[in-house]
């Protein structure tokens, strides 16, 4: 499915709303809303967007699907993006953000990365987000580096990432596809060819976006640069 806004305000506004109402309808099931969270400028306008008047943002629980390795509060940190941007302000608990470790943890990256793995839930997560690079990059999962073959290990260490910091952690595809729903939400027309490439069968060798869908549902919210280069 493919959902596309004229501005990336449009989209954020938009996506806010539509996450509110999944948390809302699965928490009135009995449910506890999982989340994965993403990083990036839509992330930002997406986050400042949320509103405790379209849901009880306080139920669910959250993680990230990715994370660079720095030290805890650095301005680098995804985590810290999102406090800033609706965690804090909304004041969700601390037991329900599942940061991943940071730089200075005491633990070498793969076993940072292990041990996230064990905090990942058994049933499926309910939405993954995530943005897309001009290099059709998700997470850290980087264009012919080896963490896109991963099969085994829900998290990895990233030593090399071409985008800087270079160290990172990673969910890999088989946690990232345990959802029943991944919404990409992307904007810009830097981000367009890395679109088009990715949802017209390009191997994920090349564009690590192909790989993501969910069990449910796959989404793409765009805005109209973003989609600026898909096929008419």
């Amino acid at each position: 499915m493919i959902e596309i806004f004229d501005s990336a305000d449009d989209l954020a506004l938009a996506v806010s709303r539509q996450l509110a109402a999944r948390v809302h309808a699965v928490a009135t099931a009995g449910r506890t809303p999982r989340i994965v969270l993403t990083g990036g400028s839509i992330a930002t306008k997406i986050y400042g967007r949320v509103s405790s008047e379209n849901a009880d943002w306080r139920v669910a629980e959250y993680w990230w699907g990715d994370e660079r390795f720095v030290p805890e509060g650095h301005e680098d940190r995804n985590d810290r993006q999102a406090r800033e941007g609706f965690l804090d302000r909304l004041g969700i608990p601390d037991e329900h953000v599942h940061a991943m470790p940071a730089h200075g943890c005491e633990l070498s990256m793969a076993e940072a990365a292990d041990a996230y793995a064990k905090t990942l839930p058994e049933d499926p997560f309910d939405v993954v987000l995530l943005g897309v690079g001009p290099d059709a990059h998700i997470a850290s999962l980087f264009p012919g580096h080896p963490q896109v073959h991963e099969t085994e290990r829900l998290a990895v260490e990233v030593f090399d990432s071409p985008k800087p910091p270079p160290e990172r952690i990673s969910l890999t595809y088989p946690a990232l596809n345990h959802t029943r729903a991944t919404w990409f939400v992307v904007s810009g027309a830097d981000k367009a060819e890395a679109v088009a490439k990715a949802m017209t069968g390009t191997p994920i060798d090349q564009a690590p976006a192909a790989g993501a869908r969910g069990l449910e549902e796959t989404v793409w919210f765009l805005d109209t640069a973003a989609a600026s280069r898909l096929p008419r």
